[in-house]
Protein backbone atom coordinates (compact mmCIF):
# COMPACT_ATOMS: atom_id res chain seq x y z
CA UNK A 1 0.00 0.00 0.00
CA UNK A 2 2.81 2.39 0.90
CA UNK A 3 4.55 1.76 -2.43
CA UNK A 4 1.36 2.52 -4.32
CA UNK A 5 0.95 5.85 -2.51
CA UNK A 6 4.56 6.79 -3.27
CA UNK A 7 3.98 5.89 -6.91
CA UNK A 8 0.83 8.02 -6.93
CA UNK A 9 2.74 11.00 -5.49
CA UNK A 10 5.58 10.60 -8.01
CA UNK A 11 3.12 10.39 -10.90
CA UNK A 12 1.29 13.48 -9.64
CA UNK A 13 4.52 15.46 -9.46
CA UNK A 14 5.62 14.30 -12.91
CA UNK A 15 2.24 15.20 -14.44
CA UNK A 16 2.46 18.68 -12.91
CA UNK A 17 6.02 19.14 -14.23
CA UNK A 18 4.99 18.13 -17.75
CA UNK A 19 1.98 20.42 -17.50
CA UNK A 20 4.26 23.27 -16.46
CA UNK A 21 6.57 22.81 -19.44
CA UNK A 22 3.83 22.30 -22.03
CA UNK A 23 1.10 24.49 -20.54
CA UNK A 24 -0.57 25.22 -23.89
CA UNK A 25 -0.82 21.65 -25.14
CA UNK A 26 -0.84 19.64 -21.87
CA UNK A 27 -3.19 21.31 -19.40
CA UNK A 28 -4.07 20.31 -15.84
CA UNK A 29 -6.47 22.58 -13.97
CA UNK A 30 -4.71 22.16 -10.61
CA UNK A 31 -3.25 19.86 -8.00
CA UNK A 32 -6.57 18.08 -7.49
CA UNK A 33 -6.78 17.35 -11.21
CA UNK A 34 -3.19 16.07 -11.15
CA UNK A 35 -3.97 13.72 -8.26
CA UNK A 36 -7.12 12.46 -9.98
CA UNK A 37 -5.26 12.06 -13.28
CA UNK A 38 -2.53 10.12 -11.52
CA UNK A 39 -5.11 7.89 -9.85
CA UNK A 40 -6.97 7.26 -13.12
CA UNK A 41 -3.71 6.68 -14.97
CA UNK A 42 -2.64 4.07 -12.42
CA UNK A 43 -6.01 2.35 -12.76
CA UNK A 44 -5.59 2.41 -16.56
CA UNK A 45 -2.12 0.90 -16.20
CA UNK A 46 -3.51 -1.94 -14.09
CA UNK A 47 -6.66 -2.71 -16.12
CA UNK A 48 -6.41 -1.39 -19.68
CA UNK A 49 -2.68 -1.50 -20.40
CA UNK A 50 -2.27 -5.30 -20.01
CA UNK A 51 -5.16 -5.85 -22.42
CA UNK A 52 -3.62 -3.47 -24.97
CA UNK A 53 -0.21 -5.13 -24.56
CA UNK A 54 -1.68 -8.58 -25.25
CA UNK A 55 -3.68 -7.34 -28.25
CA UNK A 56 -0.65 -5.61 -29.76
CA UNK A 57 1.98 -8.19 -28.82
CA UNK A 58 3.12 -8.94 -32.42
CA UNK A 59 3.66 -5.22 -33.12
CA UNK A 60 5.39 -4.75 -29.79
CA UNK A 61 7.76 -7.63 -30.53
CA UNK A 62 8.49 -6.35 -34.05
CA UNK A 63 9.33 -2.88 -32.70
CA UNK A 64 11.44 -4.36 -29.88
CA UNK A 65 9.11 -2.91 -27.25
CA UNK A 66 8.96 0.65 -28.60
CA UNK A 67 5.24 0.27 -29.27
CA UNK A 68 4.76 0.32 -25.50
CA UNK A 69 5.30 4.09 -25.72
CA UNK A 70 2.27 4.29 -28.02
CA UNK A 71 0.27 2.25 -25.52
CA UNK A 72 1.31 4.68 -22.77
CA UNK A 73 0.13 7.57 -24.96
CA UNK A 74 -3.20 5.80 -25.49
CA UNK A 75 -3.66 5.39 -21.73
CA UNK A 76 -2.89 9.11 -21.31
CA UNK A 77 -5.51 9.98 -23.94
CA UNK A 78 -8.06 7.70 -22.23
CA UNK A 79 -7.34 9.39 -18.90
CA UNK A 80 -7.81 12.78 -20.55
CA UNK A 81 -11.11 11.63 -22.04
CA UNK A 82 -12.37 10.47 -18.64
CA UNK A 83 -11.40 13.72 -16.89
CA UNK A 84 -12.96 16.14 -19.35
CA UNK A 85 -11.91 19.79 -19.13
CA UNK A 86 -9.72 19.34 -16.04
CA UNK A 87 -7.07 17.51 -18.09
CA UNK A 88 -6.53 18.42 -21.74
CA UNK A 89 -3.94 17.10 -24.18
CA UNK A 90 -3.91 18.89 -27.54
CA UNK A 91 -3.37 15.80 -29.68
CA UNK A 92 -1.87 12.35 -30.00
CA UNK A 93 1.58 13.73 -30.83
CA UNK A 94 1.63 15.63 -27.55
CA UNK A 95 0.40 12.51 -25.73
CA UNK A 96 3.26 10.54 -27.30
CA UNK A 97 5.84 13.16 -26.28
CA UNK A 98 4.33 13.38 -22.79
CA UNK A 99 4.39 9.58 -22.43
CA UNK A 100 8.11 9.55 -23.22
CA UNK A 101 8.87 12.42 -20.82
CA UNK A 102 6.69 10.94 -18.07
CA UNK A 103 8.43 7.56 -18.41
CA UNK A 104 11.91 9.09 -18.26
CA UNK A 105 11.12 11.40 -15.33
CA UNK A 106 9.41 8.63 -13.37
CA UNK A 107 12.40 6.34 -13.95
CA UNK A 108 14.83 9.04 -12.81
CA UNK A 109 12.84 9.93 -9.69
CA UNK A 110 12.40 6.29 -8.72
CA UNK A 111 16.06 5.45 -9.33
CA UNK A 112 17.67 8.53 -7.82
CA UNK A 113 15.30 9.42 -4.98
CA UNK A 114 12.76 6.75 -4.04
CA UNK A 115 14.97 3.65 -4.20
CA UNK A 116 17.83 5.15 -2.13
CA UNK A 117 15.32 6.26 0.51
CA UNK A 118 13.83 2.74 0.65
CA UNK A 119 17.29 1.20 1.05
CA UNK A 120 18.03 3.22 4.21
Amino acid sequence: MRGWIISLIVNTIVLMVVSGFFSESFYLSGIGAAILASLLLSIMNVIVKPILVILTLPVTIMTLGLFLIVINAVTLMLTQWLMGDAFVISGFGMALLAAIIISVLTLLINTLIVKPLKDK
